[in-house]
């Protein structure tokens, strides 16, 4: 990397360690410690706590041929809890390429893994998908194909993710839109069922900033957590090598979270690759709380080299990581910097 982003990393730490100091009660100073990494060779995490008090986990592997779950009651034990296969790519045609972030959701009774999947033959063709299953237990039951979700335009598409606010729930995702010269945008939409959005999309952001086109242009991998009655929607930026990074939306709780001018994007990077840590590339995140109930987690994949041979989607490197964040007196999230590895 060049001298102005090293040091722009160390300006970075600096800022990250004055504001953990000035984080409310209950934050990271005072959270549990977690073992990093959490799951290696797991990339684009994601991981709920539910209300039958068990973490569930999910993951993108390298392989990119399957969509696998993890449970536990702590999330430091995620890390030996057996793992096992929910689903399969088909064989040809349609979810036969490769398969992406999974992300597991219980809405009304039902279990749903929102994924995305490429062509057997064009791997990269990637959409969108939702599987279904009414067991109250995600490792029983029978996982149905609900189908691919459906968008204004026929495109790459990807990180398809759900949050319910307000009586409406809303879809979040990434997409390729036709006549824009970038990798991707983030877009929200209401659904109409777990598998459906109704209306026309919105696009909240796309890549124009020097820190989110490096290597490419994208917006990626919405994840959203809602306190402090605002709603922050941390993204993905960048390439996915060492320039991979956490960007930040910010909008009103009580406002219309489907006019773009609501949100407000954070002009500088939230979570970046760090030197002193020896992490690099950290992104495409999820959120959960701690054991207490009351800590936030920043769930988020990283390296821990900075250098990479070839495509970095094909490094299979990208190891799952979890560490507590705090709140400014402000009340937006301070993420700090990645923690370096520890058992």
């Amino acid at each position: 990397m060049s001298g102005p982003v090293i040091s722009r990393r160390g300006a970075l730490a600096g800022v990250a360690a004055a504001g953990a100091a000035l984080a409310l009660p209950g934050s990271a100073s005072a959270a549990p410690h977690y073992p990093n990494p959490l799951a290696r060779q797991r990339a684009d995490p994601h991981i709920t706590r539910h209300a039958d008090g068990f973490y569930y986990f999910t993951a993108t592997v390298p392989e990119y041929d399957r969509i696998v779950l993890r449970r536990a009651r702590a999330l430091r034990d995620l890390t030996t809890a057996p793992e096992v296969e929910l689903w399969r790519r088909h064989e040809t045609g349609e979810m036969g390429g490769h398969i992406w972030a999974p992300e597991m959701h219980h809405i009304d009774g039902r279990w749903y893994v929102y994924f995305a999947a490429g062509r057997s033959e064009n791997p990269f063709d990637i959409r969108m998908y939702v599987l279904e299953n009414d067991d109250p237990d995600p490792f029983a039951g029978t996982w149905c194909e609900k189908g691919r979700i459906v968008t204004a335009w026929d495109t790459f598409s990807l990180d398809a993710s759900t949050f319910a606010l307000g009586g409406a729930r809303y879809l979040v995702w990434a997409q390729r839109e036709p006549g824009i010269d970038n990798n991707s945008n983030l877009y929200i939409a209401r659904m109409s069922s777990p598998w459906s959005i109704e209306g026309q999309p919105v696009r909240l952001s796309s890549p124009t900033l020097e820190w989110e086109t490096r290597g490419y242009a994208v917006n990626e991998a919405p994840a959203v957590i809602q306190r402090n009655g605002r709603v922050f929607m941390t993204y993905s930026a960048s390439a996915t090598d060492s320039n991979y990074c956490l960007g930040l939306l910010t909008a009103r709780a009580d406002g219309d979270l489907l006019d773009p001018a609501s949100w407000t994007k954070s002009p500088g990077p939230v979570f970046t690759s760090n030197d002193a840590t020896g992490q690099y590339g950290p992104g495409h995140n999820s959120f959960t709380v701690a054991e207490d109930g009351r800590t936030d987690v920043l769930v988020y994949h990283a390296r821990p080299y900075e250098e990479i041979e070839g495509d970095p989607l094909f490094d299979p490197n990208r190891h799952t990581r979890a560490q507590p964040f705090g709140w400014t007196p402000e009340g937006t999230p301070d993420f700090g910097v990645p923690v370096a590895d520890s058992p």
